[in-house]
């Protein structure tokens, strides 16, 4: 089996030549870009996994990661300044699938790498078991977990990392209230303590707009002080 193909970006070269350090003996193959020119240089549709900035010279990490979004799925990681709501909030409305603030300890990017790739392990191979998942039908919307595929009246929703992850626990509960910190924890695999509510929040609407794009009504309903809930489908969906 082929080593996971990490792309580190940032212009801070001291900083991503610690990372490729300590990334590499820990099964990793590490490309670095220190700008846009050589983020795009680099063929990052071809990477694993994309740790990404947001500040960069000229295009910050934001402005990469909405067009890189339009052609491709593959995982971003952002990096973003300490404590910084702002930052964590746009990030996961663009499309990325986790946050690592700065400054950090290295554990922690690997371990947030690591989650983020057993979460998109199927894009490839599928996993022994995997293709028994059986797949969910919720009204007009289908999800295959085998493949990490999700349909709304039959189109294909495009749904990073996280977006997928929460929308199969809301369908795996259907009808029932769900707290932030429950669907943190589904779609980063950890929560993260006062910072929980606005980041979820964020994620959560970007989901339902793209659900409700299809649908045309709103099925992720907000429960005051408890959290959300799929609701369920009325006789008059599929």
């Amino acid at each position: 089996m082929s080593l996971p193909r990490l792309l580190l970006v940032d212009d801070d070269e001291d900083l991503v030549e610690m990372m490729r350090e300590y990334l590499g003996p820990e099964g990793f193959l590490v490309d670095a870009a220190h700008n846009a020119q050589m983020f795009l240089a680099a063929d990052p549709a071809r990477a694993d996994l994309i740790v990404l900035d947001v500040m960069l010279p000229g295009r910050s990490g934001f402005d990469l990661l909405r067009d890189f979004r339009k052609s491709s799925n593959v995982p971003v990681i952002m990096l973003t300044a300490k404590d910084s709501d702002v930052d964590r909030v746009v990030g996961l409305e663009i499309g990325a699938d986790d946050y690592v603030s700065k400054p950090f300890n290295p554990r922690e990017l690997v371990a947030r790498v690591r989650a983020v790739l057993r979460r998109t392990a199927s894009g490839g191979a599928v996993a022994e078991g995997a293709a028994a998942a059986p797949r969910l039908t919720v009204g007009d919307v289908e999800l295959l977990p085998a493949s990490r595929q999700a349909w709304c009246r039959g189109r294909l929703l495009e749904l990073t990392t996280a977006e997928f992850n929460l929308l199969e626990t809301f369908l795996r509960k259907v009808g029932q209230v769900v707290g932030r910190d429950a669907l943190s924890q589904a779609a980063f695999g950890r929560q993260t303590g006062h910072m929980v509510d606005r980041n979820v929040d964020g994620l959560v609407s970007k989901l339902r707009r793209k659900l409700d794009a299809e649908a045309g009504a709103e099925r992720i309903k907000t429960v005051r002080n408890a959290g959300y809930i799929y609701a369920q489908p009325t006789g008059g969906e599929g």
